[in-house]
């Protein structure tokens, strides 16, 4: 049975993507044991907003931007998959909205990204900001998420630091990475001054 058990944990390992993929560059600025702060570097992110009524909102979307970085623009550019996968819910009013996206590949900018042919799709520029982040693994279920949100906002409060944005997930594997492997995110923008 060990040796089972062992075997099955060195396939898992063995068939992990070996080539690196690109995530955007940050600088950690502070880590405790609930978060840590971060600086990053300006991005330019591709993302679209679907529906909760749309069957599964997730994989939607992430067909909708994996058909654009795999060639569904207008110049038919192949472009590199990249991590994380970010989702946020709607604001006030559009509860059954969420907002997912793709961080594009560093080498490009706003001005050399080809133009998407879904007009759902929305290139944007993110500046430089400060983030707090809690890194957790497991399912992506709601009630995961929850309680790792809940316990980031708790330490952010404790320690006086103000948010200037709403939390939202990062997913940096695939669905077929065992849950107990995944490496999920809640990140939220906040004012940051260093100490």
């Amino acid at each position: 049975m060990n040796s089972r058990l062992t075997a099955f944990f060195v396939f898992i390992l063995m068939v992990q993507p070996a080539m690196a993929i690109e995530e955007p560059e940050f600088e950690v600025l502070q880590s405790n044991d609930d978060y840590e702060v971060r600086l990053y570097v300006p991005h330019v992110v591709a993302e679209v907003d679907v529906e909760a009524d749309d069957g599964d909102p997730g994989r939607a979307a992430f067909r909708i931007l994996a058909g654009y970085i795999f060639g569904d623009n207008e110049a038919e550019t192949k472009m590199s998959m990249t991590a994380p996968v970010t989702s946020q819910a709607g604001g006030e009013g559009e509860p059954e909205q969420y907002t997912f996206a793709f961080f594009m590949e560093s080498r490009y900018t706003m001005e050399t990204l080809p133009k998407p042919i879904d007009t759902r799709i929305r290139l944007v520029e993110k500046p430089a900001r400060v983030i707090a982040a809690r890194r957790y693994s497991g399912r992506w279920s709601t009630s995961n998420y929850q309680k790792n949100e809940s316990t980031l906002l708790a330490a952010l409060e404790n320690d006086g630091v103000i948010l200037s944005g709403e939390p939202y997930l990062a997913r940096y594997n695939s669905p077929f990475t065992p849950w107990f492997m995944r490496r999920n995110e809640i990140l939220v923008e906040i004012e940051w001054s260093s100490p």
